[in-house]
């Protein structure tokens, strides 16, 4: 039976792409941050599942509760074949972490780091692992990298700061696509699309009013490009990619920069080390 973990999977494109494949059979390793609704989630996907489904809670803003999720996930499983970062969303407000990170780079970006190192061995034990980032075509408004103010602190703007972690998503694919070959792991970036979900219900009022005027996608039609990824013969003979829904697409020109994609790596390195948290489980 293959295993995937999937994060952000209490709502939206997570829950559904977690629904599909434990309909195929798969072992759903599902994640949420709010434990009502993710218990309404584990049912509905339960519901239709031949597959095995397991649901974990954790906030990934949280060095603290992202590390413990990923001793949980170690816990229930000897291998990972597929680890879908989706998790993500936008703030209308500047915060930081009790851990002292910025909200929206830590639970879009430096929580999914710490998991996915921290998931290694049990990727590296699959045959083919696959590790998909769920991006956004919001990075192609990011016009460069402030290598002095990586978290967007200096001068926060909500908008700002997501696209800048949506470009951070695909750097920090294409790296892994690089690490990870010598073990057969594939590495992609990924663009769903606007999906008919609560993604922005935290987002500013302006930002909520725009995307209410476009064309959302059902979240369950949105997650058949994000399970073909998953699963495909097609996306796993490739790697370090950016997919547009389930065409691969040009990324913003900074994200083809290796030495950007490399020095992301190093600086988020050493902001787990700041914070007391190394790569490798405790």
């Amino acid at each position: 039976m293959k295993t995937a973990v999937i994060t952000g999977a209490s709502s939206g494109l997570g829950k559904e792409t977690a629904k599909a494949l434990a309909a195929q059979g798969w072992h759903v390793i599902a994640h949420g941050r709010d434990s009502a609704r993710s218990a309404l989630a584990e049912a509905d996907i339960r519901e239709g599942a031949t597959g095995r489904v397991d649901f974990l809670t954790a906030d990934l803003c949280l060095l603290s509760d992202t590390a413990k999720l990923a001793g949980s996930i170690a816990r229930l499983t000897n291998k990972v074949d597929v680890l879908l970062n989706n998790a993500g969303g936008m703030r209308a407000e500047f915060a930081l972490t009790s851990e002292g990170n910025e909200v929206t780079f830590a639970g879009n970006h430096l929580g999914h780091f710490l998991l996915t190192k921290r998931l290694m061995p049990l990727l590296e034990a699959a045959p083919a692992a696959r590790i998909i980032n769920t991006s956004s075509n919001a990075a192609n408004y990011c016009r460069g990298l402030d290598w002095d103010d990586l978290q967007s602190i200096a001068k926060w703007d909500s908008g700002a700061a997501y696209c800048v972690v949506k470009l951070y998503n695909i750097l920090f694919a294409r790296e892994l696509a690089k690490r990870g070959a010598a073990h057969g792991i594939v590495s992609h970036a990924f663009h769903p699309g606007v999906v008919d979900s609560n993604f922005v219900s935290h987002a500013v009022p302006s930002t909520q009013a725009y995307m209410a005027t476009l064309k959302a996608t059902p979240a369950d039609n949105a997650a058949e490009p994000l399970v073909w990824l998953a699963t495909s013969a097609e996306a796993g003979a490739v790697t370090g990619l950016y997919w547009n829904k389930a065409v691969a697409e040009n990324p913003n020109p900074i994200a083809l920069d290796d030495a950007a994609t490399a020095r992301l790596w190093d600086e988020s390195e050493a902001l787990l080390a700041k914070s007391g948290f190394s790569s490798m489980a405790d």
